[in-house]
């Protein structure tokens, strides 16, 4: 059995595997590189040098450590030549098939206790070792790209991995820079598995005709600190990426309504409207750049606002925005019921406007709701009813942006964009951790380094309030009647008891 690993194998030249070259060299390892296509791995060679010089050139690592690093690679001109290493990660196509027929020719001829690894992203673990005579010594070890950036990696024992295996290959991990995460063998695993909330919640946002493209991305990187708004991220993985790995999971999880795909993204890739690599995708982009975003409109100040009467879920949300209104020179009507000429502004979680209206039993007319989930920072949302009257909503857009703030006004929908997207986000996290995929450290670090969310799903649950997340999703649930939006236990139950999100028992 294996106690240490110095030299690896890996077979598969393209930007995965010459990444993984790139951390092992790097991290001292002797690095042999086999790609079966002829010229690939030299020309990989190539490429690693050159990457090695910018990194010298920015004095990012110095001259003779790339030096180094390049005198331990070995480029392999068959298959053979890889029987010396303690262990192979195969970066080869995403083919059940093939890759089980590699498996069964490294049995084949390397020795027993040499550890085999998949870079596989989206196909069983336990699958892949299927036909293999020593299926224990097989496992999953998902890079992401770029793997020298994303200091990332999932691993992935299958049913008969050893858990030997599962130690060793996490400790590398740990030599080469990257934070190992450790999930069970399931569809997705834990970051392609996670990551299915944000971009389909967000199509199914621009279904309803909630909001624009470019709004619903400007509200969810103003709002709640995305680096990318879900429909610059699709354009930039690509449809014909992202709208097969949308399917498969939810096939893979049995039709489970909160994987459920978009007839949209189908369209679109039917069209070959795939994103930046074609021009088009949810965006047009010439020469590799996005068209021109649509900028908040500010409002100026008015002559004279209706006073504001306010509906909230939380005392902390009236707060908030009794403080900011005081602060703005906004009259308040502090009556039990609003009077006839107030602004009726409602901080509601989970609802549509017309909801909340109903259940409170306000005037239609002058209702505008506020999404405070993540509280009054840089960026608003308002939601009128399908009647409220322009001037009303005028002048709640215009008071919310007296200190410089940017506004988005959008139609109706349940749990406003960001409410109802980060709820998703947090939910299926949950999930993942009640399922038992991951633990909940590394569900948030996963999360977190993997798909560059600000932080981890789990922990934010808990930063934005566990019991605004739980209504949220209540309110959806029972509105809608669709069970995407069912709460998982793991949320219900720590909430129930006043626990935080990442308690474990």
């Amino acid at each position: 059995m294996k106690t240490e690993i110095r030299t690896i194998g890996i077979i598969g030249s393209g930007v995965m595997g010459t990444g993984i070259a790139q951390i092992a060299l790097q991290s001292n390892h002797q690095v042999i590189l086999f790609d079966a296509k002829e010229g690939a791995a030299l020309a990989a060679q190539s490429r690693l040098s050159s990457t090695l010089d910018k990194l010298v050139e920015k004095n990012k690592l110095t001259a003779d450590a790339a030096e180094q690093a390049m005198s331990q690679l070995v480029i392999a001109g068959a298959l053979t030549e890889l029987k010396t290493c303690d262990l192979i990660i195969e970066a080869i196509v995403e083919n059940l098939t093939v890759k089980q027929q590699l498996m069964q020719q490294l049995e084949d001829l390397l020795p027993a206790d040499t550890i085999i690894a998949s870079n596989t992203s989206s196909l069983s673990i336990t699958a892949i070792a299927a036909e293999s005579r020593h299926p224990e010594r097989i496992a999953g070890y998902h890079f992401f790209n770029p793997v020298p950036l994303m200091k990332v990696v999932e691993v992935i024992p299958g049913i008969r991995t050893d858990q030997h295996i599962v130690e060793l290959l996490s400790k590398l991990a740990h030599t080469m820079g990257h934070r190992p995460v450790i999930a069970k063998d399931t569809p997705g695993f834990i970051i392609n598995h996670a990551g299915r909330a944000y971009g389909t919640e967000a199509l199914k946002i621009l279904n309803e005709q909630v909001a624009s493209i470019d709004e619903v991305d400007r509200i969810l990187k103003l709002s709640l600190g995305f680096k990318m708004g879900p429909f610059e991220l699709l354009d930039l993985t690509g449809l014909d990426v992202s709208h097969p790995v949308m399917e498969s999971v939810y096939e893979q999880y049995y039709q489970e309504p909160r994987y459920r795909p978009n007839v949209l993204t189908k369209q679109m890739l039917i069209a070959k409207q795939l994103g930046r690599k074609t021009g088009q995708g949810f965006y047009t982009y010439a020469d590799g750049k996005k068209s021109q975003e649509q900028q908040s409109i500010l409002l100026e100040k008015q002559a004279a606002y209706p006073a504001v009467w306010i509906a909230a879920d939380f005392e902390q949300d009236r707060q908030t925005l009794v403080n900011y209104l005081t602060a703005q020179h906004i009259q308040l009507d502090l009556h039990e019921t609003p009077a006839a000429d107030s602004l009726i502004l409602t901080a509601t979680y989970g609802e549509d406007a017309s909801s909340v209206i109903q259940r409170l039993n306000l005037d239609a007319e002058r209702t505008v709701a506020i999404d405070l989930i993540n509280g009054l920072n840089s960026h608003r949302t308002l939601m009128p009813s399908l009647i409220t009257q322009s001037e009303m909503i005028q002048a709640a857009h215009s008071m919310f942006n007296l200190d410089g703030g940017s506004i988005s006004v959008i139609k109706e929908s349940v749990g406003f964009v960001a409410q109802r997207v980060i709820a998703m986000v947090i939910n299926l996290a949950c999930d993942i951790a009640q399922q038992g995929i991951a633990t909940v450290d590394d569900i948030n670090a996963a999360v977190h380094l993997g798909l560059g969310y600000p932080q981890g799903p789990i922990s934010w649950g808990d930063t934005l309030g566990k019991e605004k997340i739980l209504l949220t999703l209540e309110r959806m649930t029972q509105i809608t009647a669709d069970p995407r939006y069912r709460p998982s236990p793991w949320l219900q139950r720590r909430v129930k008891l006043n626990q935080s999100l990442t308690f474990t028992a």
